[in-house]
C-alpha cells in the first residue's frame, strides 16, 4: 500500500485545483499582495461561518495568541492558567510577554483541561485561562466560563485544532469553537482542518472594544496610518493565503464529515481492542478530528509499534512526547516530574494514526490490518 500520509494535501488540492488556481490568479492580476480585498472578504466569511462578530486575520496561530493576550491587557507578572499537555505555542507567548504560566493537568480520556483543578491553581495574580480544544473537540466551556466569571478571569480559546466544532450548552444554546470565550484564536498552518498554503492565523471576539484593540495591535498599534496609539506588532495574513482560505472554507464542513467517517471506522475497529484506548467523544461537543489519537496500554512499546507501522508504509505521530512543565525552556516555572501525572502518562502513551479528507477505505483497511498484525 503506497502513499499513505498523515495529511494528504496534494490530493486535496487536486480536487479543488481549478478554484484554487483561479483564486490565486485573481490576486496576481490585481497585484494587491498585502491587505488586498480578499483579506477582508475572507475575514467576513469566517465571521459568518463561526458566528464571531469581529474577526482579525494575522500571520500565524502563535501571533494570534500573543495579540489576544496583549489586547486583554495582561501585564508582566500576571498568571495565566494553561494545560500542561498541549503544543508549546500556548505557553511560549505567555513567557515572551513576561507572564507566568500556571500549568493544570488534563483529563486522561478526553485530553481536555481538568476543570476540577482550576480552584487549586488560582491566586490573586491570576488573570486568565487559555483552554486548548485539543485534537478537534471543545473543552468543557460551560464550566470554564462559569469559573472564569466567578473569579473575574478572561478566557482565551485556542481552537487551532477544532475550528468548526460546535459546543452545546446545558440550556441547548450552541456556539462554535473560538466564539465562547473573550477571545478565540486559530491557525491556518497547512495541515490544519482549514489550512492555507503557507502560514496564517485569525482572532475572534464578540466584544467590539476588544475587536478594535485586536485589529489595532495586529497593525503596528495603529488605527490611522502612521498614528500609533499603542504598542503593536506586524502580523497579517497575506492576500494569496486569504484567497486560498476563502475557497477552502466552503469545504470545511465536508472535510469534517470525511474525517468523522475515518474516525468512526477506527472506533469500530479498535473499540474492543485490549491494548488500545480510542479517543472519547464528549457529549457537549462535536468532533472535527484534527488528529485521531489513541492511548496505548503500558505494556505496549510505543516506539516499536511506531517503527513497525513505518516499516509497513504507515506514518504516525506522537502529539506530544513531553509535557510543557518538563520542557527545558520552561523549567524555570518550577515543573517537576510527577507534578501532572496524567499529562506525563499521556506523553508516554499517545500516538496519532493517519486521518485526512482524502483517505480511501482500502488505505484505512490496510492500516487497521497492520495495527492488528503488530499485536
Amino acid at each position: 500500500m503506497n502513499n499513505i500520509q498523515m495529511v494528504d494535501l496534494k490530493t486535496q488540492y487536486e480536487h479543488i485545483k481549478q478554484e484554487i488556481n483561479q483564486a490565486i490568479q485573481d490576486v496576481l492580476d490585481q497585484a494587491a499582495f498585502i491587505n488586498g480585498p480578499q483579506v477582508k472578504k475572507f475575514a467576513s466569511e469566517l465571521g459568518a461561518y463561526t458566528g464571531a462578530s469581529f474577526v482579525t486575520t494575522c500571520g500565524n496561530g502563535t501571533d494570534a495568541l500573543q495579540i489576544a493576550m496583549m489586547a486583554l491587557g495582561f501585564k508582566p507578572g500576571d498568571e495565566v492558567i494553561v494545560p500542561a499537555f498541549t503544543y508549546v505555542a500556548t505557553v511560549e507567548v505567555i513567557a515572551l510577554l513576561g507572564l507566568i504560566p500556571v500549568f493544570v493537568d488534563v483529563t486522561e480520556d478526553t485530553f481536555e483541561l481538568d476543570i476540577d483543578q482550576l480552584a487549586y491553581r488560582i491566586t490573586e495574580r491570576t488573570v486568565g485561562i487559555v483552554t486548548v480544544h485539543l485534537y478537534g473537540q471543545c473543552s468543557n466551556m460551560e464550566k470554564i466560563l462559569d469559573f472564569a466569571g466567578l473569579h473575574g478571569l478572561k478566557v482565551i480559546e485556542d481552537t487551532a485544532q477544532a475550528l468548526g466544532a460546535v459546543y452545546t450548552f446545558s440550556d441547548g444554546k450552541t456556539m462554535k469553537a473560538g466564539t465562547m470565550g473573550h477571545i478565540g484564536t486559530t491557525s491556518f498552518f497547512p495541515s490544519k482542518n482549514l489550512g492555507c498554503y503557507g502560514d496564517g492565523g485569525a482572532i475572534f471576539t464578540n466584544d467590539p472594544d476588544l475587536g478594535e484593540k485586536i485589529q489595532m495591535i495586529a497593525n503596528h498599534g495603529q488605527k490611522q496610518k502612521y498614528y500609533h496609539d499603542s504598542v503593536g506588532v506586524n502580523s497579517r495574513l497575506d492576500t494569496l493565503q486569504a484567497a486560498i482560505l476563502s475557497v477552502k472554507l466552503n469545504y470545511l464542513d465536508t472535510y469534517a464529515g470525511a474525517r468523522n467517517e475515518v474516525a468512526t471506522a477506527y472506533d469500530a475497529a479498535f473499540d474492543s481492542h485490549p491494548q488500545i484506548n480510542i479517543p472519547v467523544r464528549v457529549k457537549q461537543s462535536t468532533h472535527v478530528f484534527h488528529q485521531y489519537t489513541v492511548r496505548l496500554q503500558e505494556s505496549v512499546d510505543r516506539y516499536a509499534f511506531k517503527s513497525y507501522l513505518n516499516g509497513k508504509g504507515i506514518p504516525s505521530m506522537v502529539y506530544y512526547p513531553l509535557p510543557l512543565h518538563l520542557q527545558k525552556a520552561y523549567l524555570m516555572y518550577g515543573g517537576k516530574v510527577g507534578q501532572f501525572p496524567v499529562s506525563e502518562k499521556l506523553c508516554e502513551r499517545v500516538i496519532s494514526l493517519p486521518i485526512h479528507t482524502e483517505m480511501t477505505s482500502s488505505q484505512q483497511d490496510y492500516i487497521i490490518e497492520q495495527v492488528y498484525s503488530f499485536f
